[in-house]
């Protein structure tokens, strides 16, 4: 069994799926946005004298990885490669290298773009390998927890218990403008202290994303113009995206704005959240929403300012992602939008049951706040399990029959 030891790292939600998939299946591929904690995640294994460290930031093994890849995987019978979306091509290796030897924990590999989408990525290691993404972190892991929201509590307890598991909450109350401002990147989240050096933090990340990272991933001859797309995006926050109105803005044509948001979502900046499609009596709109994946970054792009309601909604997205990929068994994370207009902010689809989720930056939540969640419940029937109202006050109730309105803080 692999043991992960925190000595001077945040307890991660994450951690139990890296655990699970190395003791089962010979790659555990983890990804995530760059500085997210990978390397202190996967360094951070112990228990395992055998296993071998290299990472693709060092240029000796970048010039093997790329020469002579088959040498680099034969270096340890159970090897960890951090940054692997430098040498795309030594996933072939790794995988020879698996038909070989098949043993579990045999590779980990990091990367800060997402391996499976990648145009120069050989192979997907379909069938012998786990992938696992770090998001940055949630509120709970920066209080120590090591834990996403109580959704996995809700969605345990029967229907009534609700407002009782909540209730149990530990976690502190708390101001969600200044945790859209820290975001979940460990530096900026924990480390800094004032707002003017989480900008300085945030500017230097963007520069070497811009720099480095992008360049690894495309041959993008107009940076400035990519700049300004990205703060383009940033302005529109929980918006349906529309790319011929984003490129008019940039002055950039249609096929540009879509290849570039593809590069901004391989590399997990941005998260297109999918439509909900099932629905029986009313016809749905299909287009994604845009987030950022991490909330302070996003507002730094943006230009700084007030956060709105827009960017409680992407932290409360961005718990139930990093939320879903600890879980085995992933539920989908969609929003809910009629064609005459009404929305629901997120539904988790369990398969056999759909929970609706709307956000409210007010701290008192009215009647006229749940008007939607009627209707998505009334849609769904016995498929619905309670919808969630959560605000930024500081009452737990039930606005209506099956609707829980509660401070978000308590669910986060």
């Amino acid at each position: 069994m692999i043991i992960i030891h925190h000595m001077n790292s945040v307890p991660r939600l994450a951690t139990r799926a890296l655990v699970l998939a190395i003791d089962h299946l010979p790659v555990t591929v983890v990804t995530g946005a760059r500085q997210t904690g990978k390397t202190t995640l996967v360094r951070d294994l112990v228990g395992d004298k055998s296993r071998h460290y290299l990472t693709l930031d060092d240029l000796d093994v970048l010039d093997q990885a790329t020469r002579s890849p088959d040498d680099v995987v034969e270096r340890a019978p159970k090897l960890t490669l951090d940054e692997v979306q430098r040498a795309p091509h030594l996933l072939l290796a790794v995988k020879r290298a698996v038909d070989r030897r098949r043993t579990h924990g045999q590779f980990v590999l990091t990367g800060s773009a997402n391996l499976l989408a990648m145009r120069d990525v050989a192979d997907s290691l379909a069938g012998r390998a786990v992938y696992v993404t770090l998001w940055p972190l949630t509120r709970r892991e920066q209080l120590g927890f090591g834990t996403a929201g109580l959704w996995s509590e809700l969605i345990a307890a029967p229907d009534e218990s609700w407002r009782e598991v909540l209730a149990a909450s530990e976690a502190p109350p708390a101001n969600w403008r200044d945790v859209a401002q820290r975001g979940g990147f460990p530096t900026p989240a924990i480390e800094l202290e004032t707002q003017e050096s989480r900008d300085l933090w945030f500017a230097g990340y963007l520069r070497t994303y811009l720099e480095r990272d992008l360049r690894e991933l495309a041959s993008i001859s107009n940076v400035p113009d990519f700049r300004h797309l990205m703060q383009a995006a940033a302005l529109r926050v929980g918006q349906l995206i529309n790319q011929t109105e984003l490129g008019r803005d940039v002055a950039l044509a249609q096929p540009t704005v879509h290849r570039w948001l593809n590069l901004l979502e391989l590399s997990y900046q941005i998260v297109r959240l999918p439509a909900y499609s099932v629905n029986r009596t009313k016809r749905l709109i299909k287009t994604p929403k845009l987030y950022w994946a991490d909330p302070g970054l996003g507002l730094h792009i943006a230009g700084g300012g007030t956060p709105q309601g827009a960017h409680l909604e992407n932290i409360v997205l961005h718990d139930l992602l990093v939320w879903r990929e600890s879980l085995a068994r992933r539920p989908e994370i969609c929003y809910w939008r009629t064609a005459t207009g009404e929305e629901v902010d997120f539904v988790i689809d369990l398969g056999t049951s759909v929970c609706g989720i709307e956000v409210k930056a007010t701290r008192r939540p009215t009647t006229a706040d749940i008007r939607t969640l009627q209707s998505f419940r009334a849609d769904y029937g016995a498929r619905a399990r309670p919808s969630l109202l959560l605000h930024d006050g500081d009452v737990t109730e039930w606005l209506a029959p099956g609707i829980l309105s509660a401070p978000w803080w308590r669910v986060l």
